[in-house]
């Protein structure tokens, strides 16, 4: 277009221009040299274009070289500040829903001014090197990749700085859309920062990559699966659950507001004022070890110091959800932590309440409780005698309040301030591109798959699900670069890391065992 303009241009009917085209002519000695003249001229004009077409964005340089192009980058499309564009926008939204309503988009501002651009990632960024070592050596291949579709719900792909899925099976309720949606609001955080990848994801509970199945160099090597949790005999690669984004089912709000209730809720009942039992409430049929923790209730005959409630999902969403926010359960000196069917979303709330946290000894680990501490973090309870395990220790916690205090304040720092939204993003960020450097292909975008952005997602999103997408919506691009990743753990330091749990937690039982054998020998006649 700007060259058949320029040409336009050199051909027009000006009396001023024809009038110096003739004398040029007319005092030209050679033809010849008009000839030359009017071809540098036209080489001239066609190279101006070429270069205004470049910087616009419109041609590629390497079709004139004959050069192949590897990589096309595009520019990211700017950030709004609307939710979602007008013409999906119900009349009859809420009234956090509307761009005027500056809660969700002030939250966001003060978490970017507060993000340090220096800073140095939490201790559990070094688990990103742990969970991708398997693939260290060898590199991750296509073949590798496609291995993984054997339980993978669907697959994601970042190219050009888009996002694209490729959807396998359903997930559970809504996990998939909303670990999807995360994603996205990833790359509107850090645009243009993601590098191209491919990666396969199981929404699922329990890890499902055996290491036993992958050991000795006459195996082949283990399918990369990213999911939300894995175990010390698993090789899943664990990545932020879909609840950071909001759990619409349940009616628990994205992470970045449900913190700032919490917090809110902590001011509501001062630490020594709290009633000083365990306290537990969740759904005690998904799994065994919830249904043994039942027996720790207290009743006409036993008192473990516990008060256990069981929560009734079906009835609180017939019921409008009015007895089940997180905020008002920050009641108790002491919260009970136990997995479900594996590992469970509830760990944040809990550990957010400035209570102390009773963490039963887990099968699972997420992608942040690697670098938590018994004795400083939450305090461990057996998983084989939970009852007496619990009753020991809330007597010590109310034998040491200062010291119980100052672990469930430690705790609920950690959540704050170490597993806000800022450090979500980073850790994907982070395990995203070393997750990519082992990749030996190139990504591809695979037949089928559609591309996501905020309008896909929200637009056809309704209740509940939409409002908790328009809270989560990244409104503006991060001001601070991704915290700096800590090198990897040497073996010893790993070996330290891991014995030192372990041996906070057996001091833990051996107070508990000779709390009970004094008990014991008290009785004896």
């Amino acid at each position: 277009m700007l060259q058949r303009a320029s040409m336009k241009r050199n051909n027009n009917n000006d009396p001023q221009t024809n009038k110096h085209n003739y004398v040029c002519l007319k005092t030209a000695s050679n033809p010849a040299k008009s000839i030359a003249k009017a071809t540098m001229f036209l080489v001239t004009s066609l190279f101006i274009s070429a270069a205004l077409l470049v910087l616009l964005g419109c041609f590629d340089f390497t079709t004139l070289a004959g050069l192949k192009q590897v990589t096309t980058i595009r520019k990211s499309q700017p950030i709004t500040n609307q939710r979602f564009p007008n013409q999906c926008v119900q009349k009859n939204q809420t009234r956090h829903q509307t761009p005027e309503d500056g809660s969700s988009r002030n939250n966001n501002n003060k978490a970017r001014n507060n993000h340090s651009r220096s800073s140095t990632c939490p201790s559990y960024f070094r688990w990103i090197h742990e969970d991708l070592r398997p693939w260290k050596e060898t590199g991750i291949t296509r073949g590798m990749l496609e291995k993984a579709r054997r339980t993978a719900h669907f697959r994601v792909v970042i190219l050009d700085g888009r996002v694209y899925v490729k959807k396998y099976r359903k997930s559970i309720q809504t996990r998939d859309v909303f670990t999807m949606w995360g994603i996205v609001q990833l790359l509107r955080w850090y645009p243009g920062r993601l590098p191209d990848l491919e990666l396969m994801f199981d929404p699922d509970d329990r890890p499902t990559v055996r290491s036993k199945d992958f050991q000795g160099q006459q195996h082949p090597a283990p399918p990369p699966l990213f999911r939300y949790c894995s175990d010390d005999a698993s090789l899943d690669i664990v990545f932020p659950d879909w609840s950071f984004w909001g759990w619409a089912e349940v009616n628990i709000k994205p992470w970045a507001e449900s913190l700032v209730a919490i917090e809110e809720g902590n001011k509501m009942t001062q630490w020594n004022d709290r009633v000083a039992y365990a306290y537990w409430r969740g759904n005690p049929y998904v799994a065994p070890t919830r249904g043994d923790l039942l027996r720790c209730n207290v009743s006409a005959k036993q008192d473990w110091n516990t008060r256990l409630y069981i929560q009734d999902w079906d009835r609180e969403s017939r019921e409008g959800f009015k007895n089940s926010n997180l905020e008002n359960q920050c009641t108790h000196r002491y919260k009970i932590y136990i997995e479900g069917w594996a590992w469970s979303v509830s760990e944040k709330y809990i550990m957010a309440c400035d209570s102390m946290t009773l963490y039963v000894r887990p099968k699972f680990y997420d992608f942040y409780i690697r670098g938590m501490m018994p004795l400083q973090h939450y305090w461990p309870i057996r998983d084989n005698s939970k009852c007496t395990s619990l009753n020991f220790a809330v007597h010590w916690g109310n034998t040491h309040l200062d010291q119980a205090r100052k672990i469930g304040k430690e705790g609920s720092r950690f959540i704050r301030e170490e597993v806000k939204m800022e450090y979500v993003y980073d850790y994907m960020f982070h395990l995203m591109n070393e997750y990519a450097k082992l990749l030996k292909f190139k990504p591809e975008i695979p037949w089928g798959a559609t591309e996501l952005t905020p309008d896909s997602m929200g637009c056809p999103a309704t209740g509940r699900w939409r409002d908790f997408m328009a809270e989560s919506m990244v409104m503006f691009p991060s001001e601070a670069s991704p915290c700096e990743m800590p090198s990897p753990y040497n073996p010893q330091a790993l070996r330290e890391v891991l014995e030192t749990k372990a041996n906070l937690t057996r001091q833990v039982e051996l107070w508990e065992d000779q709390y009970y054998h004094g008990l014991a020998n008290n009785k004896k006649p």
